[in-house]
């Protein structure tokens, strides 16, 4: 834990780069999540009062619910055709580049939403929603690619994990401007919904005082000489020899080969178990109920004796543990390794889920019930947070090599952002309609997503893409000679790029 730190404090422009990365990539997507939560009923007064004011008739309750729902959703489908197209802006434009284009969306939206109120257009207010989500979906994609990508093997795990920090990060700051003593106020909920302005400026700015990722430059472009100048600025000096090399058996092992489509990727036999692997850990990071128990958890709070009006600010602690773990996992990564971390968060997240289901259930019989629903709550969260949150977002630049990278995060991607919108309709019907025990459902998914990890995904701490490839296959190999021939394969490889080298 310590050797990480101590080894990331030397490398100090990588450690800038997580920052400026962080601050213009996650941070905006957990923002966007959290942010309309407090201010809700001035917005929705707004709508109203426009409506009025153009045909001369207030809104009915169902209308403004339907636009209201709109608002919301017009996010994660912004989010869908960002991550549709990352791969393709990824390849095309480069990392680097196409992070700093990205920018000016997000400043386009921020600018549409500041100006809704002035202007007496709630449609600038879906606009710029619609803006934030093309944004994050691109920035969540290669904001990952391009941390995966620039980060040494040993510190792979650990700056990876800085993705999710920065998430959970957004989340809580939209938490905390969003109340009303700061920006969520019925005056400033404009200039909070255009906060996001500011860190794409500061990303903007900064960003490109940093190189094009290495990989990138050595496997895309085949430009070992500009690759070797990009790490030595991110890792500080050192002989990174060893490092180059695994870039070069994999250049070679892709044999030029351009990057895959999406459905070249899918249609690849040799690559099914790794995007089986995406396709399940995607799905589950939605699907596990992180999203019920932040909306059970108001419930929860107040059955435990905490005023209505105070349940907001109990609440952030919340966000605070979310941050706090997915730390705590960002310096356990290396030394527990990813399928361990899974297997726990997943199969600790079922069992959480059924004991908070009990504990419901039974906390009108027993008062001191309730205070263990919230304990088990925070434990869910740890959990979800220490595990799956953290270690699924890196996933795909970890199992699939520099070719099928691209179309491999775009698949991730566009799973995550389809599961917001499903669960953003579904909880809150689930919730009213089977109130706590709908967390069974989502106690199957987790407990059935830690069985495919423990039969079908091997380590992948401290391995190469082509070492990890190779466990893939000698794993689900139908017989022990073909997990022979792919490991004299790799042999051969190696044999041959150190004579070139």
């Amino acid at each position: 834990m310590t050797h990480a730190l101590s080894d990331l404090c030397h490398s100090p422009m990588l450690v800038l780069a997580i920052f400026v990365l962080g601050i213009g990539g996650t941070f905006q997507y957990g923002f966007q999540i959290s942010v309309l939560n407090s201010p809700s009923p001035y917005i929705k007064k707004f709508l109203n009062e426009t409506w009025l004011m153009r045909y001369g008739a207030a809104l009915e309750d169902w209308k403004l619910n339907l636009i209201w729902s709109f608002i919301i959703s017009l996010y994660a489908v912004g989010g869908l055709i960002g991550a549709l197209n990352a791969g393709h802006l990824a390849v095309k434009y480069g990392r680097k580049r196409c992070l700093l284009s990205n920018n000016f969306v997000a400043i386009a939206g921020g600018v549409m939403m500041g100006l809704s109120r002035r202007a007496q257009s709630f449609e600038m207010i879906m606009v710029g929603r619609f803006l934030y989500g093309i944004n994050a979906g691109i920035s969540l994609n290669v904001q990952t690619m391009y941390l995966g990508e620039s980060a040494p093997k040993r510190l792979r795990g650990l700056v990876s994990m800085t993705v999710s920090t920065f998430l959970s990060t957004g989340k809580l700051s939209g938490q905390l401007l969003g109340l009303n003593e700061i920006l969520g106020s019925e005056d400033l909920w404009p200039v909070l919904l255009a906060f996001s302005v500011v860190p794409a400026l500061i990303q903007l700015v900064s960003l490109p005082f940093f190189p094009e990722t290495p990989r990138y430059l050595l496997i895309d472009k085949g430009d070992q000489v500009q690759c070797e100048k990009a790490i030595q600025r991110l890792w500080g000096k050192g002989d990174y020899r060893s490092e180059i090399h695994d870039m070069v058996l994999e250049h070679a092992a892709i044999k030029g080969e351009k990057s895959k489509s999406v459905l070249e990727l899918i249609l690849e036999k040799s690559l099914r178990w790794q995007l089986l692997t995406v396709i399940v850990t995607f799905t589950t990071l939605q699907l596990c109920g992180i999203n019920a128990i932040y909306l059970y958890s108001f419930d929860v709070f107040r059955a435990a004796g905490i005023p209505t009006h105070q349940v907001r600010y109990v609440a952030l602690g919340t966000g605070l543990c979310e941050i706090f773990t997915s730390l705590f996992c960002g310096l356990l990564i290396e030394s527990t390794g990813r399928r361990v971390l899974l297997l726990r968060g997943y199969w600790c997240m079922a069992l959480v889920l059924g004991l908070l289901t009990v504990t419901i259930f039974l906390q009108d019989q027993l008062i001191w019930m309730s205070y263990c629903s919230m304990a088990l709550i925070f434990a869910f969260i740890f959990f979800f947070g220490s595990g799956p949150a953290g270690v699924t977002a890196p996933l795909p630049g970890e199992i699939f090599n520099q070719a099928c990278r691209p179309a491999a995060f775009v698949i991730g991607g566009s799973l995550n952002w389809m599961g917001l919108f499903i669960i953003g309709m579904i909880v809150p019907i689930l919730v009213d309609t089977l109130d706590y025990l709908c967390f069974i459902i989502f106690l199957g998914f987790c407990f059935f997503s830690g069985v495919y990890v423990w039969f079908y995904f091997p380590e992948t701490k401290g391995k190469t893409v082509l070492e990890i490839t190779e466990d893939f296959q000698k794993m689900h190999s139908k017989t022990q000679t073909e997990a022979a021939e792919t490991v004299e394969n790799h042999k051969e490889l190696q044999s041959v790029t150190s004579t070139k080298l």
